[in-house]
């Protein structure tokens, strides 16, 4: 098949969360088993300051946006085999940020991606390449259905081509004032109930979700969540309407990438037949970060964008009795600036047995994934979560919520023994995130079921070869869909 993946951001060129890893890797996935697939996503300004070794390709016909004239233009990329076109327009991506500052978003980001929207359906024709299907991803690509739907122009090119859109997380919708249809040129009538309007405004989301072909998200788990007033985020009802052409896959990891028997970012590699290499991870770390080089000390770990959804609330209510336990937390990421300022402020209190590091680095990350015992994701909800399957594959035992993809792929010893990779809780409370904590604590002391637990995570297979088979079953059902 002919499959083009639009998305926001992809790994490696940009990232800021886990959309960018499944973009980046999915692609990689279905070019190995056969099928040209092609990535197109923006050219920011941290893409261009790194060595990416792209040319250029096309200048773009000229498009209007907010009643001004903007031309685009094209360069192209390879990821392992797969080209990749960005969208070169300095007034929209030349900036520091991909979607805004650590205190808020782009006042344009209607116009930022409704141009995307409309130069990813202007290129195409360009550069001679017509997908079977559009793999859309999140609210930043949602307008390309409801244009394909008013663009006749779009339509001719495009007439046989189907589109199916992932939700990757629900919580964020694309939410604008209603001048924005006019603003990025959409047909005024598009901005009903059965159409764009979402409570008087204009939800760039709910444009994919009602005009794509089929529409995914990324666990079985979330996927019924998200149809429930609990976990819908206002669009449960919009969803159940779709529901015969909703669908849950869960995500995978590239096992080659993260792979802590050939990770160069490891000072000790090793493997879940020789744990020895971990061991010596751990002291690296420790002593890295200023941590008490403790080999008996249970090392718990967050690797984690710093926003409300995570559960950082929950760690801070318990902040006391975790150190109480005599646990070292190590704490990576970046996110909302309330909550790096609180948490910074917490690690230093107790700088040898709390580590906090705000922003993001691969390099620590692995290290961190590598050199921890547990990894703590206490998520309000996680549709599909890439941080437990990373730490399954490096050896440390996620403690996670019972939600989404966490759900799907961390089991309980009390729940599934014989499946058991990890410690789960369901309640949306500090003490019940606590409670797990200690149930694995006591594992811990126990060194050989312990290390069975380990074992087990690092055996598992989370990679993307089943999913990315389930994806293409569910790109012909959208071509299927789309000539009905």
């Amino acid at each position: 098949m002919n499959i083009l993946l639009a998305a926001s951001e992809v790994a490696p060129f940009a990232k800021t969360g886990g959309l960018a890893d499944v973009a980046g890797a999915l692609p990689r996935e279905l070019h190995r088993i056969g099928h040209d697939v092609r990535i197109f996503m923006p050219l920011y300004r941290s893409v261009r300051e790194k060595d990416f070794g792209f040319c250029p390709l096309a200048e773009l016909p000229s498009m209007e946006i907010g009643g001004i004239q903007h031309k685009g233009r094209l360069w192209q990329g390879d990821l392992q085999g797969v080209p990749v076109y960005f969208l070169e327009h300095d007034d929209f991506f030349d900036r520091d940020g991909l979607y805004g500052t650590s205190q808020h978003d782009y006042d344009d980001n209607a116009e930022r991606f409704g141009f995307f929207a409309k130069a990813l359906l202007a290129a195409l024709p360009q550069i001679g390449f017509r997908p079977d299907v559009l793999h859309l991803n999140d609210w930043q690509t949602g307008l390309v259905p409801a244009l394909l739907r008013s663009a006749r122009d779009a339509n001719l090119f495009y007439a046989d081509t189907a589109t199916v859109m992932t939700i990757h997380n629900l919580g964020y919708q694309g939410l604008f004032p209603e001048q924005a249809v006019a603003s990025v040129g959409l047909d005024p009538s598009l901005f009903s109930i059965e159409g764009l309007e979402y409570y008087g405004q204009m939800s760039f989301l709910k444009s994919g979700v009602v005009y794509s072909d089929l529409i995914t998200t990324v666990s079985a788990t979330y996927c019924a969540e998200i149809q429930t007033p609990e976990m819908g985020h206002g669009f449960d009802g919009i969803l159940r309407a779709r529901a015969d052409r909703l669908f849950g896959v869960l995500n995978g990891i590239d096992d080659q990438l993260w792979n802590p028997q050939q990770d160069s970012a490891l000072p000790y590699c090793y493997s879940a037949e020789d744990l020895a290499g971990k061991a010596k991870n751990k002291a690296h770390l420790q002593e890295s970060l200023g941590l008490t080089v403790d080999a008996d000390a249970p090392l718990l770990a967050m690797v984690t964008r710093l926003a409300s959804q995570k559960g950082l609330d929950l760690v801070e209510q318990v902040w006391d009795e975790l150190l109480e336990r005599g646990v070292q937390l190590v704490i990576l990421g970046s996110g909302d600036q309330d909550i790096m300022d609180r948490f910074e402020q917490l690690g230093a209190l107790n700088p040898d047995q709390v580590a906090v590091r705000l922003g993001f680095d691969d390099q620590l990350a692995r290290l961190i994934y590598a050199g921890s015992d547990m990894f703590l994701m206490p998520s309000h909800y996680e549709p599909c979560g890439l941080g437990q399957l990373i730490a399954l594959r490096y050896g440390s035992v996620p403690v996670v919520r019972k939600t989404g993809g966490l759900a799907d792929t961390v089991f309980d010893p009390q729940d599934q023994a014989r499946q058991a990779n990890g410690f789960t809780f369901s309640p949306v409370s500090a003490s019940a995130m606590l409670g797990a904590i200690d149930r694995a604590l006591a594992l811990y002391r126990v060194p050989e079921h312990w290390l069975q637990l380990v074992r087990s995570g690092m055996r598992g297979d989370f990679s993307w070869r089943q999913s990315a088979l389930r994806y293409v079953d569910l790109y012909q059902k959208a071509v299927e869909f789309h000539h009905e």
